[in-house]
């Protein structure tokens, strides 16, 4: 990937509380786009605030892997995505999130393939 990609949060209200949306925003043939990212499970929103610190953005990762259906030798590829911050002392804080929706992730494919050219 030529150019890193950032999650971005935002705090917003709900009930009195104070929760965060994380997003990737860009730009796809001309038309903005905000890519919705989410932890894989509710606790996760929990290790989201402790990568993120006092910091709105943090580094998008991406790990790539690959499986082999031992049936039929069909190989599967793909990534698994991450957040990633480092602090002062050079402590790395990361975390595995998600694309939100199926569009979410069609069109986080769409940003990646843009910054990969």
């Amino acid at each position: 990937m030529q150019n890193k990609l950032f999650v971005e949060r935002v705090p917003y209200e709900k009930n009195g509380k104070t929760y965060h949306s994380y997003f990737i925003q860009g730009q796809v043939r001309g038309i903005d786009a905000r890519v919705m990212i989410m932890p894989p499970d509710f606790g996760g929103y929990k290790v989201l605030d402790i990568v993120f610190g006092d910091a709105n953005e943090a580094e998008l990762v991406l790990t790539p892997y690959e499986i082999t259906d031992e049936k039929t030798g069909r190989v599967v590829r793909g990534n698994t995505y991450g957040v990633r911050t480092v602090d002062e002392n050079g402590e790395v804080y990361e975390c595995t999130v998600k694309p939100y929706r199926t569009s979410d992730k069609s069109l986080l494919q769409m940003l990646l393939n843009q910054h990969a050219a």
